[in-house]
């Protein structure tokens, strides 16, 4: 099933966690001091998707990808996702190991896990895990097309045969 852009940002926007504050980035306590998302920008983040909408302008990056404390073959990485409402943000982490890789994320309280393939084909259905993925396991990769790079993931040892699945845990209804 193919979603429109706007779908797909809607179901992103349940998986992230909302910042304290209902999400809005703001610079005081004053509203007239609201400042626009793109003023509160990373400076290193890395833009995945930007696209208008009627509604306004949407964004999703990327930044501060980080190896993980307790594995050394696992990333973090902060999701920015920009929406005229504001800013959202949430971590997930990557394990970037070629038997293995995977992305872990949240929706609502569910943790969400995705087997990927890099290497492996690429669709609407999976290019921003594979975005996301790239840019936490080899950031100099960051923001490209991963289509554009099923060789390079194979030079590094993926097959590019592995069977991309998505498993959803729940968590603890309240």
């Amino acid at each position: 099933m193919l979603w429109s852009p706007l779908r797909r940002l809607a179901v992103l926007l349940a998986w992230l966690p909302l910042l304290p504050g209902g999400g809005r980035a703001q610079s005081s306590d004053d509203p007239s001091s609201f400042q626009r998302p793109q003023d509160q920008r990373p400076a290193d983040l890395v833009v995945l998707r930007q696209w208008q909408t009627m509604e306004g302008s949407f964004l999703i990056g990327v930044h501060g990808a980080r190896p993980a404390a307790n594995d050394p073959q696992a990333r973090t990485i902060q999701l920015w996702v920009e929406s005229p409402a504001g800013v959202k943000l949430a971590v997930d982490t990557l394990r970037c190991s070629p038997a293995a890789p995977m992305r872990l994320t949240r929706q609502g309280s569910n943790l969400l896990i995705q087997e990927l393939n890099p290497g492996g084909a690429i669709s609407e259905a999976n290019r921003l895990n594979h975005q996301i993925w790239w840019a936490a396991c080899f950031p100099e990769q960051a923001g490209k097309d991963p289509a554009t790079l099923q060789t390079l993931a194979r030079q590094l040892g993926y097959s590019g045969l592995l069977r991309e699945q998505q498993q959803v845990l729940p968590g603890n209804p309240r």
